[in-house]
């Protein structure tokens, strides 16, 4: 598939799954993506305790590692977090901040969020800031305006198309094998879009917006070239590396 704009991510979030018994799937990955020309930009964001294991298995392919959340200091008294420089003493490239389950589970606000992509740029990451609408709010009218709020809210001063990513997650499609029509899907990135113009000026144009919602390889080249589509952030697909390859030759 060939698609002018920005070059595009396939982003794997494992969430909190692994163990070192998984590290095969890396591992297999990595083989299977050595002789291939890739048209996009592969990362895997395992958790913390595996971040360096995951890296070194990979040593040598074009994948790189990220972290799934980080604090929005560079240290201190914060028992059980991780900061953005220890993510990136441990190999990350990227951060993801504001998934919607950090947003539902732990509370945490376009401000919070915020913080973290700040931190995150901080450190010298890529923040990849996910926004997302319930299904209430979908059935209400009111994704737009959902999308719109947590951008303006969740966007970092400083932010660039060089250190920001956006992943646009209904949160109604996440682990539940429903999944937005490609034309629902368009409506929404390209409004991203229009909003970046505006808060970003012609570095809007630049910025990668990710789709994530029950990706899987049989709907990913559907998806994946839908209007300003710029790649996929993955849940579960992405814990096999057989499931994850096939949405990544969505750009093969």
């Amino acid at each position: 598939m060939v698609k002018t704009g920005p070059r595009p991510l396939v982003a794997g979030n494992w969430k909190m799954n692994g163990t070192t018994a998984m590290l095969k799937e890396p591992r297999l990955l990595a083989g299977m993506l050595r002789d291939i020309k890739l048209k996009c930009e592969v990362l895997v964001c395992p958790p913390a305790t595996l971040i360096r294991r995951v890296k070194s298995v990979m040593k040598g392919s074009r994948i790189r590692v990220g972290g799934q959340d980080c604090h929005w200091n560079a240290s201190g008294a914060h028992t059980g977090d991780i900061s953005a420089e220890m993510l990136k003493d441990a190999g990350c490239t990227s951060v993801i901040v504001g998934h919607s389950e950090r947003r539902a589970n732990h509370a945490e606000t376009d401000e919070l969020v915020s913080k973290k992509a700040k931190a995150g740029h901080g450190a010298g990451l890529i923040a990849i800031i996910c926004i997302g609408e319930t299904l209430e709010q979908r059935k209400g009218g009111k994704t737009l305006q959902v999308v719109s709020g947590q951008l303006k809210g969740s966007l970092p001063e400083g932010a660039t198309a060089a250190n920001t990513i956006i992943a646009y997650e209904p949160v109604w499609a996440i682990g539940t094998g429903l999944t937005p029509t490609v034309a629902e899907v368009a409506e929404v990135h390209s409004h991203i879009r229009a909003d970046l113009a505006k808060l970003m000026g012609d570095d809007g144009g630049g910025v990668r917006i990710l789709y994530g919602g029950s990706v899987k390889p049989s709907n990913a080249a559907e998806l994946m070239g839908a209007a300003n589509v710029n790649g996929a952030l993955v849940g579960g697909a992405s814990l096999k590396a057989a499931d994850f390859i096939g949405i990544i030759k969505a750009y093969m």
